[in-house]
């Protein structure tokens, strides 16, 4: 059974960093791509990152850009999302994504989802 388990999020002042984490079992971590979603209240979803599993490269949206950073660690089966210079407007639950192949795009939907975690940018 593919389970992903967020943590890390919270209550952070604007200018703030985070760092998410998602634990992922049920399948070969290192074998697939994999990404960060987000859902702001009231608002559709948005995909922000994802990594590649073999090379390891990475894409983001716009809106994170130069901001986040997305990492994997495939020998602890972890993923993980930098934040970085956190904006009111990044306040959203944050999820993470498998995705079927081993190759990220935007374009592509996720496969399997985690339960999310809760980010709040305020003061």
């Amino acid at each position: 059974e593919v389970q992903l388990v967020e943590s890390g999020g919270g209550l952070v002042q604007p200018g703030g960093s985070l760092r998410l984490s998602c634990a992922a079992s049920g399948f070969t971590f290192s074998s697939y791509a994999m990404s960060w979603v987000r859902q702001a209240p009231g608002k559709g979803l948005e995909r922000i990152s994802g990594i590649n599993s073999g090379d390891g490269s990475t894409r983001y949206a716009d809106s994170v850009k130069g901001r986040f950073t997305i990492s994997r660690d495939n020998a602890k089966n972890t993923l993980y999302l930098q934040m970085n210079s956190l904006k009111p407007e990044d306040t959203a639950v944050y999820y993470c994504a498998k995705h079927k192949g081993s190759y990220y795009s935007f374009q592509s939907s996720p496969e399997y989802w985690g339960q999310g975690t809760q980010v709040t940018v305020s003061s």
